[in-house]
């Protein structure tokens, strides 16, 4: 069966299957064999985590431009359209080639029951195989071991963070977490670790596969300045251009690329960096999009990464507001959310949100009155609490829209 139109097509996906998420490469290993889908000819940097993974490829792929290398890079999930996930050289894919890609595994499925994302990453795979890329980037959709992304084996494996999400799935402990996120490691490849104590599951799992592995704070490190920062490495860069993206991310990029080049042809040299880090950007991620009073737009979405969001936010100034826009999946950690969050809030605008796995406008206030917190309003749409927050705020406050992928693409969305 095809469809004439992509929406066509990603509707119709997202009714076949029976569950959104089917953990397992099985069905899908059997219908990427048929497509001849599990190899690149060019070297693959694949990136795992929690928190971190979109800045990182952003930053892999802005360098790699930079270096005048073809790059093709998947990410996952997107804000307004689902062509982002699918890029060469930072451009998504058009409809038609993606549409293209979509009947090219509906015709090696052969009965084969696949899921959403499952389908899509494997058309990915299929479009990105025939443009010739030099590099390969590919960000993990959940854990790593059993995602369908780990179907290829990745030369360098990027691990940026790992914290309790998708527990679901994963499991209820960061432990148990990383042992998944560890899946993405191949025997005698390098392993780059984004946090400055990693777990030590991730040490024992790259031991037991003979990897080299790069730590933060032992192996490359940074320093970040006002107006530039530096990395060491095996080599030390001074003076660089302060990237788009947070410096933390953007160092753990430049390790892996340092890991790259000991396992290929590819070396990105300082001139490629320093042209590249100015444009390394990821849409929804402490995005400011308005002033007077500053917008600012992030998609944390669990207690560690709505931490770092404030950290990497201006300090409030005296007699600053803060107003939180905030609406959340019903299947996150939102009590933890909001505990992270509190202290820096001065007036909370919740919303519900209209999607699968959408958090109730009313469990939300509640989820707030529970932590002692009581909304300066509630409304059924994030467009309406972004406008209601507006309308309240001073020129000197600032609003911070965060809690999810979709609350963010709510706001994008509406200024299209």
């Amino acid at each position: 069966m095809t469809f004439p139109t992509l929406d066509a097509w990603l509707r119709a996906l997202e009714q076949r299957h029976p569950s959104a998420i089917e953990l397992g490469l099985a069905r899908v290993g059997e219908v990427a064999d048929r497509l001849g889908a599990r190899r690149f000819a060019a070297p693959v940097i694949t990136v795992g985590g929690t928190n971190g993974k979109g800045s990182t490829v952003a930053t892999l792929v802005a360098i790699a431009v930079a270096a005048g290398w073809r790059v093709a890079s998947y990410t996952s999930p997107h804000l307004l359209r689902f062509n982002e996930r699918i890029c060469l050289d930072g451009q998504a894919i058009a409809d038609d080639e993606l549409v293209a890609a979509l009947e090219a595994v509906e015709a090696a499925r052969e009965g084969v029951s696949l899921t959403y994302f499952e389908h899509t990453t494997l058309a990915a795979f299929w479009w990105m195989q025939r443009q010739q890329p030099d590099l390969v980037v590919l960000e993990v959709g959940l854990g790593g071991r059993l995602d369908a992304v780990n179907l290829v084996d990745a030369d360098v494996a990027v691990i940026t963070s790992v914290d309790l999400d998708h527990q679901d799935w994963l499991g209820d402990t960061r432990e148990q977490i990383a042992r998944e996120k560890a899946g993405i490691m191949r025997p005698g490849r390098p392993v780059v670790l984004g946090e400055r104590e990693p777990l030590p599951v991730l040490l024992e799992a790259a031991a037991a596969l003979t990897a080299p592995v790069l730590v933060k704070g032992r192996d490359y490190d940074f320093a970040a300045g006002d107006s530039d920062w530096r990395w060491r490495g095996a080599d030390t860069l001074d003076g660089l251009p302060l990237p788009q993206v947070a410096c933390e991310n953007a160092a753990t990029a430049l390790a892996a690329l340092q890991a790259l080049a000991s396992v290929s042809g590819l070396r990105a040299g300082a001139a490629a960096i320093r042209a590249g880090l100015p444009q390394a950007r990821v849409s929804g991620r402490a995005q400011r999009i308005a002033t007077a009073p500053d917008i600012w737009l992030d998609v944390g979405h669990n207690p560690h990464g709505v931490d770092f969001l404030w950290r990497q936010l201006p300090p409030a100034v005296p007699g600053q507001h803060t107003h939180a826009v905030f609406a959340m999946l019903r299947d996150k950690d939102i009590a933890g959310v909001i505990a992270v969050a509190a202290p820096h809030v001065s007036h909370w605008w919740p919303a519900g949100l209209d999607v699968p796995r959408g958090c109730a406008l009313n469990e939300l206030v509640a989820l707030l009155r529970a932590q002692g917190i009581a909304p300066a309003g509630a409304h059924e749409t994030v467009a309406d609490a972004l406008a209601a927050a507006r309308q309240q705020a001073r020129a000197g406050d600032r609003i911070v829209v965060f809690g999810s992928f979709y609350t963010v693409s709510a706001v994008l969305a509406s200024d299209d």
